[in-house]
């Protein structure tokens, strides 16, 4: 009885999917909400499709249909928490990375920044003055309506005034020539200046009068009968320049509109050029020629920087660890105080006391008899000067994680080493450090990445200097791959050149990719070592 009691009331409970029911009122706050982002992502797509960009718009398809498949499928329902950050890190994150090896791949640059749809709207604005066609100076009336009408005045004569409205054209015979405007003209009112300067760009897109008697606005001060330029042809994919006549193609190849004669429009538009952003970077002489130079000293820049403020900061975490040391809290707060200061400060400062005129380490090298090396102009001491500055913006960090990792170590390990009769140096080399290495040796990755790429303190110091002589780019000792990618890209005379830099930027990752797996096989012999302390 007791069992046929248990087993009707476990029937009689209401079946849920996933251990999750939903009211009535869940649901439509669910499809409400949906359809509030679906409204917006959908106008969105349209925009950007209409646009011509085409990545953005079929990634904002795809993350809001994973949205909506997240939410109405129940079997998804832990995914619901998360679908916001979800969304955000497809679009703040993964569509970066696939767009800018997606740029790569094109022509995107200066004279090629907008897409052929976008060209073809820009270039369907533009108007010409047809052959035996007026040119009048004009003033802007607006009705209560808010209906504009221009007050033209003949430019070949200047006693003929016209006023045009959206529907008609006629000859003002009413007013003296020379006489000041009318305040009011057929329930129109002149618009003062303020009010004509913002009523114009409405009235730019608008065509006054009517018949053969046709005005738009083309100019500040200047309408006229004039009539659009250029006519895009779907047929061939080509552009009629109405007023010569000619007809501009549009090449696939480099993303330009051109005629026979091999000219081109002033816009070209984006277009696919596989990989000749990459193969001009490896292999052209005007590119290449200091490459092998500046990876070098990129490897040697990010390898001693590491080594260097490692190194400091562990020497200051060991002498800090000492209790017999007075005042070490003091200490302690007064060597992290680099830390705290943003680089860019840092480095103007340090930019400041090198200098060769007037900066105080000089100046103190003089006062010994000695001359001041030119931390500047000599490519050598322009590095050291670089390493200098990197390592008092470095080892505070270092100092702080190696201060937590020297507390984590066991003292019985330092007891037990006393005890076989260890001094302080092997106690460091066989205990000290393969236990800091295992704790570290990530952050020492990170922090090879991190100046690997460390465009600030290159740009800020001397600009990628002193020049390298007798190279066809802008390069410099100093410089290392990103900041030679950024001249080379946006710095050196041609413009901006987007697919070039994004082809370089993939170049550099894949540079420090490979570096960074070498660098992990080290920190796992690092752990195989410790695990043998």
């Amino acid at each position: 009885m007791l069992r046929d009691m248990t087993t009707a009331t476990t029937d009689d409970k209401p079946k849920r999917s996933n251990g999750k029911s939903k009211s009535i009122a869940q649901l439509g706050l669910t499809y409400f909400a949906l359809a509030i982002v679906d409204a917006f992502a959908l106008f969105l797509v349209y925009s950007f499709a209409n646009d011509g960009v085409w990545e953005l718009a079929i990634t904002i398809g795809l993350i809001t249909l994973m949205v909506n498949v997240i939410n109405l499928r129940d079997d998804l329902y832990p995914l619901r928490w998360i679908s916001p950050a979800l969304a955000l890190m497809g679009l703040m994150i993964v569509f970066p990375l696939v767009y800018t090896v997606y740029v790569s791949l094109t022509n995107y640059g200066d004279g090629n920044l907008l897409t052929k749809q976008q060209v073809i709207t820009l270039l369907a604005n533009e108007t010409y003055l047809p052959e035996g066609g007026k040119v009048y100076g004009w003033n802007i009336y607006q009705n209560d309506a808010g209906d504009y009408a221009l007050w033209l005045t003949d430019e070949d004569d200047g006693d003929a005034y016209y006023f045009a409205t959206l529907n008609d054209f006629e000859a003002v015979t009413s007013v003296d020539a020379g006489a000041d405007l009318p305040e009011e003209y057929n329930g129109y009112r002149l618009l003062d200046r303020g009010e004509s300067l913002r009523a114009s760009q409405d009235a730019q897109e608008l065509t006054f009068g009517t018949g053969e008697n046709t005005v738009g606005i083309a100019g500040r001060r200047e309408a006229g009968e004039f009539e659009q330029r250029y006519v895009y042809q779907p047929d061939n994919d080509a552009i009629l320049d109405m007023e010569t006549g000619d007809t501009f193609v549009a090449n696939a190849e480099n993303g330009q509109f051109e005629n026979e004669a091999g000219e081109t429009l002033r816009t070209g538009f984006i277009t696919l050029i596989g990989f000749d952003n990459y193969v001009n970077f490896l292999t052209s002489p005007a590119i290449s020629g200091p490459l092998l130079r500046i990876f070098a000293w990129t490897i040697g820049f990010a390898f001693m920087s590491v080594v260097t403020t490692f190194t400091v900061g562990l020497l200051f975490a060991l002498l800090l660890q000492n209790d017999k040391i007075p005042f070490r809290k003091v200490f302690r707060t007064l060597l992290i105080v680099p830390y705290a200061v943003p680089a860019l400060i840092s480095v103007a400062v340090w930019k400041g006391m090198l200098n060769p005129n007037l900066g105080v380490i000089p100046d103190f090298i003089a006062s010994l008899g000695m001359v001041p090396p030119p931390f500047f102009t000599d490519p050598g001491w322009a590095k050291v000067g670089i390493l200098l500055i990197n390592l008092w913006l470095g080892y505070p960090y270092f100092m702080l994680v190696c201060s937590g990792a020297l507390a984590a170590i066991p003292s019985d390990m330092y007891e037990a080493a006393e005890v076989d009769g260890a001094n302080w140096w092997e106690k460091f080399r066989d205990l000290t450090l393969p236990m800091l290495l295992v704790a570290v040796g990530p952050l020492l990755i990170a922090s090879f990445t991190y100046n690997f790429n460390n465009f600030v303190i290159i740009d800020v110091y001397n600009e990628g200097g002193p020049p390298i002589a007798g190279t066809p780019t802008p390069a410099g000792h100093t410089d290392i791959l990103i900041s030679y990618a950024f001249r080379l890209a946006f710095g050196g005379g041609r413009g901006a050149d987007f697919g070039l830099a994004s082809a370089i930027t993939i170049i550099i990752f894949l540079m420090v990719a490979g570096v960074t797996l070498l660098q992990f096989r080290l920190t796992k012999s690092w752990e195989e070592t410790s695990e043998n302390v």
